[in-house]
């Protein structure tokens, strides 16, 4: 058996601790990346001197969709041979729903996913608090926790679109849309029975999975689309003085992030096993066993050689 860095015994091959590890720090790397791309769209370039003015079209979108979709990648390449690289309490909550995760370990990952989360905010502000106060003194913000400071907390985390007005339904339903083609890609692309993904390019295709989300509805709620993600970096802000912008958020928003995604995630589940993992499981079952696609038929016979 091959024994990687001399471990062979102990609590790294045989306890949650291990999981732990690793679900906090491929968490850690999802927002560093994620958040740390949409600092730099806010105040990196244009505090840098590189440009002028943010989001003045779509480009702007389109770097953060794509800096998140790789963030979630590395994330994944990062703590996915340890712990699945759930990085995600909505994923953890669907997996244990589906019954192919021990409940047990649900709220252990959950921790460990919000304080990756709080973590890699941390990281990001370390590095960009410079531009930060920069932009918030050329834009006579005084205090992050005033109205202005809504644009520097957006860095961290998430915001209902103006177009939603008061009312908070319009960003639960946003959530829950977002998390449904989440989870259910995610099912799709983990699923050796359907088409399936070769090479080791699963992590990658679930990272274009969240740049769909992100184009398609990631402006009416910031496609947080994962609890963690949003409320680990929501508590970093709170404590860095973004006051009321992040706890309770506009409209007492902070509890969309967290309720949506969990919802969606449990409607993934259910349908995709309706719609699609009973029909491959009927078909698996009623194919002979010589079948090219039948377990230890001529495919899986190949396969071996």
């Amino acid at each position: 058996m091959a024994v990687k860095m001399g471990v062979k015994t102990g609590w790294r091959a045989r306890s949650i601790w291990s999981e732990w590890l690793a679900e906090f720090f491929g968490t850690f790397v999802l927002l560093a990346f994620g958040a740390g791309v949409v600092a730099v769209a806010v105040v990196g370039l244009t505090q840098s001197g590189r440009t002028s003015a943010i989001f003045t079209g779509a480009g702007g979108w389109l770097l953060i969709t794509w800096g998140w979709a790789m963030a979630v990648t590395m994330a994944v390449y990062v703590a996915g041979g340890v712990s699945g690289a759930h990085l995600n309490p909505a994923v953890t909550f669907a997996f244990a729903l589906k019954g192919d995760f021990p409940w047990a370990k649900v709220l252990p990952y959950w921790l460990a996913q919000a304080a990756g989360a709080f973590a890699g905010a941390a990281l990001v502000y370390a590095d960009y608090y410079p531009a930060i106060n920069m932009w918030n003194a050329g834009h006579q913000v005084l205090s992050r926790a005033a109205a202005g400071g809504m644009t520097t907390f957006s860095i961290f985390a998430t915001f209902p679109a103006h177009y939603y007005g008061a009312s908070l339904l319009g960003p639960l339903f946003d959530q829950v849309i977002g998390t449904f083609f989440l989870i259910l890609f995610v099912q799709a692309i983990i699923d050796t029975s359907n088409v399936g993904v070769k090479a080791n390019l699963g992590p990658f295709i679930i990272g274009l999975a969240v740049a769909a989300i992100g184009m398609s509805f990631g402006t009416g709620a910031g496609y947080a689309i994962n609890p963690a993600r949003d409320f680990g970096p929501r508590l970093f802000c709170w404590l860095m003085g973004w006051g009321a912008n992040a706890f309770p958020g506009p409209h007492g928003y902070w509890w969309v992030p967290v309720i949506g995604p969990l919802v969606g995630g449990a409607l993934a589940v259910a349908g995709y096993k309706l719609f699609i993992a009973e029909t491959l499981a009927a078909r698996l079952a009623a194919a002979p066993a010589d079948a090219p696609d039948a377990p230890g038929g001529a495919n899986a016979a190949e396969e071996q050689i």
